[in-house]
């Protein structure tokens, strides 16, 4: 019976202190305005790794995209 008791508080105190997905640092916009510029940077740095595999690019350390 304790064990039962134990579990469900335990369960319960961590739908209660935990927040989910939610940020509520940034809007729903300003978020996923974030996310679009993050994927979009991995892109062209995925990009760039195939062409350094491919030798279509001069060998180089440096990426040619801005990081802002």
């Amino acid at each position: 019976m304790k064990r039962v008791v134990l579990l469900m508080l335990a369960a319960g105190s961590t739908g209660f202190f935990s927040t989910g997905c939610a940020t509520p640092a940034y809007t729903p916009a300003e978020r996923n305005a974030m996310i679009a510029r993050n994927w979009n940077y991995e892109i062209k740095m995925a990009s760039d790794d195939w062409d350094s595999i491919l030798l279509l690019r001069p060998a180089s350390r440096l990426t040619i995209w801005n990081v802002r």
